[in-house]
């Protein structure tokens, strides 16, 4: 069995807390350097932080959507970093913040060549046109993921909820290209 390697390269997480009155987002943005805020072009406060690496879109209305983190663990510390600046500001939170992770984005590599013109045949909700897109598409129903799959063997996998969920796929794929035969070495 080859060795697949993977890494997560973005995770997507939305967050929802309770506050009594709208926030003042151009308040924060005029005080925070590491902020951008033009209401014409869009609704929402940027916010980036450097450790970890990660972009947040803050709503008056009490909702943030975190990206560009490596790692699950990170959106809670995170998710606290910003509701401390939020109330440093006077909005007052009513609520604890509920979050919930919307996609997990890893890209990796199965460490095999793989005919797609034979996965694609075989498998069910794959869908491979190489005159249009060089990959094969398989959304796989459990974890509900989708791959994007190369005949270098290298993937992408989008949709996963949680880092399990990733493991889980990358493992299921590569148990599927080897019980069907689709590598070509």
């Amino acid at each position: 069995m080859s060795k697949p390697t993977y890494k997560i390269v973005n995770i997507v997480a939305s967050v929802r807390f309770g506050i009594e009155k709208i926030i003042d987002l151009n308040n924060i943005a005029m005080k925070n350097k590491n902020t951008e805020y033009n209401p014409d072009t869009f609704p929402g406060l940027i916010f980036r932080i450097q450790n970890p690496k990660s972009t947040i879109l803050v709503f008056s209305t009490g909702k943030l959507v975190l990206t560009g983190l490596k790692k699950e663990k990170d959106v809670g510390p995170i998710t606290e970093k910003v509701l401390k600046v939020i109330k440093k500001f006077g909005a007052k939170v009513t609520s604890e913040p509920e979050i919930k992770i919307q996609n997990i984005v890893a890209s990796g590599d199965l460490n095999l060549r793989l005919n797609l013109d034979l996965m694609s045949i075989s498998l069910e909700r794959a869908l491979y046109e190489p005159e249009v897109f060089p990959g094969l598409i398989y959304r796989m129903q459990t974890p509900k993921v989708v791959f994007l799959i190369f005949a270098s063997g290298k993937i992408v996998c989008v949709g996963a909820k949680s880092e399990t969920d990733v493991q889980q796929a990358v493992q299921q794929l590569l148990q599927e290209i080897e019980e069907l035969g689709f590598s070509s070495e």
